[in-house]
């Protein structure tokens, strides 16, 4: 493999370790109602676990409140039960075919704590990639040592490496401050 299909597959797993962070943050409440915090409860739909955002039609029509409502009117219950069993500790309102989800404002000390939830899970992303770098410079160095590559090539190919991590360790920084800045200010 050469050195610039090591790094191409190295920004890509990046990019992927992204995606994943920002979903993961998505799910972290702030004091804003966001459909972020439903969409993947699983609830039972014939049998089933899928995804609320599969299974209806998820609205914010207000600054604290969630309305979810179902494609199937007979599978209310079933949602109602997935969301009383997460761990959003809001009770849902059954209102004819719609449910509705009041989102309680945060304490200061419920935002300091979602805070340091966003973090870790920032840092969680950050060991992440420094595992993909760890993994990325193996190979080059597999690929040098059976003569594959030079070794001006194994520097550089590791240099673009180390540039792609620092890259998307800026940008986990950007979201993390972004997501604790969205908690502390609403």
């Amino acid at each position: 493999m050469p050195t610039q299909e090591i790094v191409a597959d190295t920004e890509s797993k990046m990019k992927k370790t992204l995606e994943i962070l920002q979903g993961e943050l998505k799910t972290v409440r702030s004091g804003r109602a966001s459909t972020g915090l439903v969409e993947n409860i699983r609830a039972d739909f014939y049998g089933t676990p899928t995804p609320l955002k599969q299974m209806a039609t998820l609205a914010t029509p207000q600054m604290d409140m969630i309305v979810i409502k179902p494609f199937d009117p007979s599978s209310i219950k079933e949602i109602e039960k997935a969301i009383k069993a997460s761990d959003l500790s809001i009770a849902p309102i059954i209102d004819g075919k719609i449910i509705r989800l009041n989102i309680p404002a945060l304490s200061e000390e419920r935002r300091r704590q979602l805070v340091q939830q966003a973090k870790q899970t920032g840092e969680q992303t950050k060991v992440t990639t420094r595992n993909i770098r760890r993994e990325a410079n193996k190979l080059l160095e597999k690929q040098q040592k059976d003569k594959l590559i030079t070794e001006d090539d194994l520097e550089k190919g590791k240099k673009l490496v180390e540039d792609i991590i620092k890259k998307y360790a800026d940008k986990v920084d950007e979201l993390i401050e972004s997501k604790s800045d969205e908690i502390m200010l609403d």
